[in-house]
């Protein structure tokens, strides 16, 4: 007999109500790291539902070829780096001019490190990657929130399964990750004095580039993949993910995951996590990974 595993939105739910569901023609969204991968996806997928939206990335040239391909009446590119605030108030300052309004937020810019332990990581490798995937975060709902309350709209910080999963030999994605989380919960208990809300996206693995740049294109972080169980191993596409993402903002839901194997460990991450990583400290087969990891630092040391 299959055993059913209800949905944490179905739980929560009864609980705590929903707010209605936001119609996304007429809609302003602004999306970060949006000129490929999940943001370009996400980007697409909002204007095929009658969205326009403002693509915002460091990369000038993907940023045009992007924007263009969606239409110059319903995207528009605007270059900036999540870790400048200045020019994070400026992109928002220039969807509001463009558009008139700002209604939907998607903080999506990320990278991820190459696999590195905590005692071998480069520390300016760390401070990078929490600058964008975390900081960068709340330099672009800063200042947006005005915006998206004005026109009770909706913000999606883009998480990972990394927030709850074990951080093996990726100690600053995974405390990049569970900081936007954070931050995602943390938005959504204030935003509700007003009509806005916010949720968390939470991905597993999906085929990006930032994804081949650090599991198949370092060989230990190809080790790290295969030792993910199958069902957690198995790669979505950025259109499956986008797809998720923007049916959790027109649902305004507090939270989405994808691939959904991934669900029941985040419904159980708790029970799961107080043996798991014992387990997998005393686990020869890690143990064998950790020391790979630091020769790897002190050969390029020698």
């Amino acid at each position: 007999m299959k055993l059913h595993i209800p949905s944490i939105d179905s739980l929560v739910r009864p609980v705590l109500g929903r707010p209605a569901r936001m119609d996304l023609r007429g809609r302003t969204a602004l999306v970060t790291g949006a000129a490929q991968g999940i943001g370009f996806a996400t980007a697409r997928n909002l204007v095929g539902r009658g969205a326009r939206v403002v693509l915002v990335d460091v990369d000038r040239s993907l940023l045009d070829q992007a924007a263009g391909s969606l239409g110059v009446e319903n995207a528009v590119g605007v270059e900036a780096d999540v870790r400048d605030r200045a020019a994070m108030a400026e992109a928002v300052a220039r969807a509001v001019a463009h558009f008139g309004r700002l209604d939907i937020v998607v903080a999506n810019a990320g990278v991820t490190p190459v696999p590195a332990t905590i005692r071998s990581m480069d520390l300016d490798d760390f401070d990078r990657v929490m600058a964008i995937n975390a900081v960068g975060v709340v330099n672009t709902l800063k200042p947006a929130l005005d915006q998206v309350i004005r026109h009770g709209g909706h913000v999606t910080v883009v998480s990972s399964v990394a927030a709850f999963a074990p951080g093996v030999g990726a100690a600053a994605y995974g405390a990049s990750k569970a900081a936007v989380e954070q931050i995602g919960r943390a938005l959504r208990i204030e935003l509700g004095i007003t009509e806005a809300t916010a949720g968390v996206a939470y991905f597993g693995v999906v085929d990006t580039a930032l994804v081949h740049q650090a599991f198949d294109a370092d060989p230990l972080g190809r080790e790290v993949n295969a030792m993910l169980p199958l069902p957690m191993r198995r790669r979505i596409r950025p259109e499956e993910a986008a797809q998720v993402l923007v049916q959790g903002i027109e649902n305004r839901a507090p939270r989405t995951i994808a691939p959904k194997s991934w669900e029941p460990y985040l419904l159980m991450r708790e029970v799961v996590n107080r043996t798991l990583d014992d387990r997998l400290r005393t686990s020869r087969t890690i143990q064998d990974l950790m020391r790979a990891i630091e020769n790897r630092l002190d050969s390029a040391n020698r």
